[in-house]
């Protein structure tokens, strides 16, 4: 018994030295409608960066999405997982990803994890990913969901990201995956210098403009529109003004 005791533990430990792999060998699992996605919606459009493109056709997009949604994983839009909040599409991924420049020594920040399926791509780039969530069973389906798919190198809590992940702060990349009627300044505060922040900025439920925020070595801020975007709400926090 005791033998068979330690071939377990050294089989379960194997398979989680497996699992914190970076980055994390590639699932065969529907490769054809992944490549499909990449060429047809991403590469026809404007997302060039060879690293995101590869990142999107890594990540297999179905284990982030519902049951009844396996049918339309790859389809090139948003697609609803709970709690009144979607997964979004294809190519918003990519562009918000690309727009990010990340590099493998970078630490990124995410607010909204939804599904994980953001933060998992993000993790295709660099391992120093942290996530945060704000509907508590996404948040721990999510949690669950990045473990077991291997993503163990994401770090994922519940709470406002309108306030970031001030026990980490200071992020060369913050990506929100949710609309705020303004730029959170704690989330200002945690950018780096030199760092690039990409954010849905508008009222909820109607039209947003998707901005890139900058912040320069010595600190200064700027920012420009992207595109016409619609995202679910950012809640919590983000009513209030600091």
């Amino acid at each position: 018994m005791l033998a068979l005791a330690a071939v377990c533990l050294a089989a379960e430990t194997e398979n989680e030295k497996e699992k914190a792999k970076w980055p994390r060998p590639r699932s065969a699992e529907r490769q054809a409608e992944r490549e499909h996605m990449v060429k047809a919606q991403l590469q026809r459009r404007d997302i060039s960066d060879r690293k995101v493109l590869d990142a999107m056709e890594n990540v297999p997009r179905h284990w982030f999405v519902t049951e009844a949604q396996q049918r339309n994983a790859y389809a090139d839009r948003p697609l609803p997982i709970g709690h009144g909040q979607t997964i979004s599409q294809p190519y918003i991924v990519a562009l918000m990803t690309q727009l990010l420049k990340v590099e493998p020594t970078h630490k990124v920040l995410e607010i909204g994890t939804g599904s994980g399926y953001q933060a998992a791509v993000l993790n295709e780039l660099t391992p120093k990913v942290f996530s945060i969530e704000i509907v508590k069973p996404l948040a721990e389906a999510a949690a669950k969901r990045l473990k077991d798919r291997g993503y163990t190198q994401v770090a994922t809590k519940t709470g406002d990201g309108y306030h970031g992940w001030q026990e980490d702060a200071r992020f060369d990349a913050i990506i929100v995956t949710a609309a705020a009627t303004h730029i959170p300044p704690p989330l200002l505060k945690q950018l780096k210098p030199g760092g690039r922040m990409i954010i849905p900025v508008g009222a909820a439920f109607r039209v947003q403009q998707l901005m890139l925020v900058q912040k320069d070595e010595k600190g200064k801020i700027r920012s420009r529109v992207i595109c016409a975007v619609r995202f679910v709400p950012l809640t919590g926090g983000h009513e209030r003004r600091e």
